[in-house]
């Protein structure tokens, strides 16, 4: 039971101010986006040791089986199967999709032998890994999940009454399910730049007239879509990502409700601070609100062009009150414990190496056979190996991270 020192990520499209009054630490003006707590390569957490601090990804590399445990180990490889995140969005991240295991396992030999450098811009597969993912709000979280039915999909574009829109909302009324879904983004994704580019200007200004009603007004059926997605057109005025985002479903999160993001679903985080747990992977294909490559032939290949509902997960009762975010995904588990001073400590299982992060209050967390005890305030997280068995007390709410044996 270790304490995590852990990296922050500047992009671009991070919140200035959250993810510091998480820590307690003054902003330094620039982005923090993301707070990376695991043993990913690219800003692996390290572990406090008082006078040294030692990288996480070395401690497991040296004993895989005594950090991870010998089923987590069997299941997963040697290596810590997820990383655990916290996202903090002031402007939307570019609308994009993950690969699943043999997508991602046939698309990164295929870059591997055709020589295509990792760090290439235009590499879409870094490691032979899937990545689903969830977040879960810590505040008002606003996103993109899955798409539309296309029927409601060529309604909302229809309502803009934007006519360089109108083709898209006939193709989307014109072939069955997830062959009209295909053909929209298909032609959205190619289409020429320039008028493009002006369609996307049009739309943006009447999704901002409808998104934002006079007073006294009812909304409409779509008020708080158009309001995003007039949002997204700010930061990204006349990318064809804009109306791509527009054959998504909008979800607001609620504080404690979440999303899971499965292979081929496409998405967007669009605002907000929450806690991110995802299977410890790079590979992301992008469709656009982004300067990156977009691989639309291969995109096109992976995405799942079915209609979905975005399933808002609500965390369900667990042992001894955690509750937990359920997943169909074996790589991660995520759970949350809301404590309060005189409830008894709660125990947790000890199979696999856990990551325990506070977010509200302060918990105290102790080992059950030494009795040595380590006080996690807000934004401080630990490091549990396999077979240390810890329990929690305290106030606040406690994030679990672990693994789904």
């Amino acid at each position: 039971m270790e304490r995590l020192i852990n990296t922050v990520r500047p992009y671009a499209w991070g919140s200035t101010t959250a993810i510091p009054e998480l820590l307690g630490t003054e902003p330094t003006g620039q982005p923090q986006a993301e707070l990376w707590l695991g043993a990913h390569p690219g800003a692996p957490s390290r572990l406090d040791r008082g006078e040294e601090t030692v990288s996480l990804a070395a401690v497991i590399e040296a004993d895989p089986e005594g950090e991870l445990g010998a089923d987590a180990v069997r299941s997963f490889g040697p290596r810590l199967p997820f990383l655990l995140k916290v996202l903090a969005a002031a402007s939307p991240l570019s609308l994009q999709v993950h690969p699943d295991r043999e997508q991602a396992r046939a698309g990164f030999a295929d870059e591997e032998a055709r020589g295509v450098p990792r760090d290439a811009p235009h590499r879409n597969y870094k490691d032979p890994h899937h990545k689903p993912e969830l977040i879960c709000a810590l505040t008002p979280f606003d996103g993109l999940c899955g798409f539309r039915p296309p029927q409601e999909a060529a309604d909302l574009l229809e309502g803009l009454g934007v006519g360089q829109l109108k083709p898209y909302a006939d193709l989307l009324r014109a072939h069955p399910g997830g062959e009209a879904l295909k053909e929209t983004l298909t032609a959205v994704l190619t289409a020429d730049p320039e008028p493009m580019a002006a369609a996307v200007e049009q739309a943006a200004r009447a999704a901002a007239r409808l998104g934002t009603p006079a007073p006294g007004e009812p909304e409409g059926r779509f008020t708080a879509s158009y309001a995003a997605y007039a949002g997204i057109a700010r930061h990204y005025p006349g990318d064809p990502g804009v109306i791509a985002a527009m054959l998504l479903n909008y979800v607001r999160l609620a504080p404690g409700e979440a999303l899971y993001l499965g292979a081929g679903v496409q998405h967007a985080y669009l605002s907000g601070l929450g806690v991110e747990i995802m299977a410890n992977s790079d590979n992301v294909l992008r469709c656009g609100l982004t300067p990156k490559h977009v691989d639309v032939p291969e995109l096109l290949r992976i995405v799942r062009f079915e209609a979905t509902d975005p399933g808002v997960l609500r965390p369900e009762p667990g042992p001894g009150g955690e509750e937990i975010y359920r997943a169909p995904i074996d790589e991660f588990r995520l759970s949350r414990q809301n404590l309060a001073d005189g409830d008894a400590p709660h125990h947790y299982d000890a199979r696999a190496a856990q990551i325990l992060l506070c977010t509200d209050g302060r918990v105290r967390l102790t080992d059950v056979d030494s009795g040595r005890e380590l006080l996690l305030e807000r934004g401080q997280s630990a490091y549990v190996r396999a077979g240390e068995r810890v329990s929690a007390s305290g106030a606040g709410t406690l994030f679990r991270a672990t693994v789904a044996l």
